[in-house]
């Protein structure tokens, strides 16, 4: 026994060590649509290849109609923003690509935050901030929206304590009334569903708990609010007549949780 531990501690370092450095992994999900959708979130500092290459690959080979970034592209500690400039640029090249922010975009120091924005001005991009867009594909119509939603959901008073929600009626306010029309929602937190689909979206994506860091049984177990066993986490979730779609994300440390690219044909 004394000596079965050492190697299985080794044997999961080693396992995590290639997972957090060469695992790129490819999600399908097949919602019964015509439009394919490629869906990216949480790069942190990560990266696969130069300037991604590795990455914009596999997005390549998929062929998608459309293009989502849910948030995070970068971290709050990033100055060098070389990197993600690069990889927008190709993912735009590729097909029509739509981003929000996540809380670590918003977390960037006031200049830093403001270069960046200046950056993606110069990119073709489609920067959605509690704003929309309309998709046509073979006379289907979708309106995309892309919610920015109120920074103390994710820190509150420097901590994690009694952080604010999200309901249908703040969505409102920022989005207006949901239109009759088929409406995907881009919200970079997924736990606020309930209210994503109150609200009407007949999709949401979503990203932020990364898998929920480390994944058992199927099951996440931490989100970044310091909560564990979050509710989504990695997947396609159904709540009445809403498909809420998470990405398990590229970046930051995880375990029995590669990084994902996700395709939805929806």
């Amino acid at each position: 026994m004394n000596r079965i531990i050492p190697k299985v501690i080794a044997t999961g370092a080693l396992w995590a060590a290639y997972e957090n450095i060469c695992m790129l992994t490819v999600r399908h999900e097949d919602l019964g649509g015509n439009i394919r959708v490629v869906h990216l979130s949480d790069f942190h500092k990560r990266k696969f290849g130069m300037n991604n290459s590795r990455l914009i690959s596999k997005v390549r080979e998929l062929s998608p109609d459309i293009i989502f970034l849910t948030g995070d592209l970068v971290s709050r500690t990033e100055t060098d923003f070389t990197t993600a400039i690069c990889t927008i640029d190709q993912l735009c090249a590729i097909a029509p690509t739509v981003m929000i922010y996540g809380n670590h975009e918003r977390s960037l120091s006031k200049i830093k935050r403001s270069e960046f924005r200046e950056m993606l001005g110069n990119t073709d991009v489609i920067f959605l901030k509690n704003s929309h867009i309309s998709f046509e594909k073979s006379g289907r119509k979708v309106m995309i929206y892309g919610l920015s939603e109120q920074y103390t959901v994710y820190k509150k008073n420097g901590g994690y304590r009694d952080l604010d929600q999200v309901s249908d009626e703040d969505i409102e306010k920022r989005l207006g009334s949901c239109p009759s029309d088929e409406v995907i929602l881009l919200a970079h937190n997924p736990l606020f569903a309930e209210s994503y689909e109150k609200w009407g979206a007949e999709y949401t994506l979503s990203g932020h708990v990364h898998g929920g860091v480390v994944r058992l049984l199927g099951k996440g177990i931490l989100s970044p609010e310091r909560r564990f066993f979050p509710r989504y986490s990695k997947g396609v979730y159904t709540l009445g007549k809403m498909k809420l779609l998470v990405s398990a994300g590229l970046g930051k440390l995880r375990l029995f949780d590669p990084a994902e690219i996700v395709v939805y044909d929806m």
